[in-house]
């Protein structure tokens, strides 16, 4: 057991939309993450996604709607919901999913990131 610190996990990468791997449990992964830009529409089909902002806002484009989520704020996007984040500014943010959770869901892209690493 150790005390993770957020902000001195989130000082140790520069690159953006590449998840980092910071703790896990249960079959899940605590991935660490800075987004800027947009982000591709993909959908996860078996796992729900819990994005919580630490730093900055990140905008969750869904298709019949568009969620904002502030620092401090978590959305979860149930499997199946075709979704499109969106860090207008660099964003911050945890992720809690399922360790078979590929980034990109059913997208295969130039983003698709098949090998995390921890730090």
């Amino acid at each position: 057991m150790e005390v993770v610190n957020l902000e001195e996990k989130f000082e140790r990468f520069l690159d953006y939309w590449n998840p980092k791997i910071v703790g896990e449990f249960n079959g899940q992964f605590v991935k660490l993450v800075k987004l800027k830009g947009e982000f591709v529409w993909h959908q996860h089909e078996q796992e729900d996604e819990l994005f919580l902002v630490v730093n900055g806002r990140l905008r969750i484009k869904l298709r019949d709607r568009e969620v904002l989520i502030n620092p401090g704020e978590f959305l979860i996007v149930p499997k199946g919901i075709e979704h499109c984040p969106i860090a207008d500014e660099e964003c911050h943010v945890v992720l809690l999913e399922p360790v078979s959770t590929l980034n990109t869901g059913n997208v295969r892209d130039d983003r698709t990131v098949d090998e995390l690493h921890r730090i």
